[in-house]
């Protein structure tokens, strides 16, 4: 059983559901995030892979581009945390890794690409030099819904 959400909690994690509602909107698939330091929402974004004709554009390596053009630095302020509709893939729990992030929060399992508890667990791993702490199933039905309303129409 997930644990009720902290009220900053739901307010981030409402930020990275709009933003995979404008996925959503844009026939991408609809993942949200959002990069908080210091209690504030220093980027925000959703998945840009059609729209970019990136593979890369995941909307955890796109909040993560904006934070550090915005911060001017390469490494995130300690604390910094980020919250996605979806668990991270290999290669953003990669890149949330060497950036250093200290929390990742997200709504629900990625049972085929998710690196958090899904099919690895790339951000705890004792043999990595740097680990975050993880909190699984915020808004979780809400992010369900939306992924499961967007491939139920791609099917037919």
């Amino acid at each position: 059983m997930v644990e009720s959400p902290e009220p900053r909690e739901s307010r981030f994690m409402s930020a990275a559901l709009e933003e995979a509602r404008a996925a959503f909107e844009c026939d991408e698939v609809p993942v949200g995030a959002c990069l908080v330091v210091e209690g504030e929402i220093v980027a925000r974004d959703h998945n840009r892979t059609r729209e970019l004709c990136d593979p890369l554009a995941h909307a955890e390596l796109l909040v993560l581009r904006r934070a550090f053009r915005e911060l001017g630095a390469a490494r995130l302020p300690a604390g910094s945390e980020v919250y996605c509709t979806l668990e991270p893939c290999f290669m953003c729990a990669g890149a949330l890794l060497h950036a250093r992030i200290a929390r990742v929060s997200y709504g629900v399992r990625d049972p085929k690409f998710g690196a958090c508890a899904s099919l690895g667990e790339v951000l705890t791993d004792p043999r990595a030099n740097h680990r975050a702490i993880l909190r699984e199933g915020l808004q979780a039905e809400e992010a369900r819904a939306l992924l499961k309303t967007f491939f139920q129409r791609k099917r037919k």
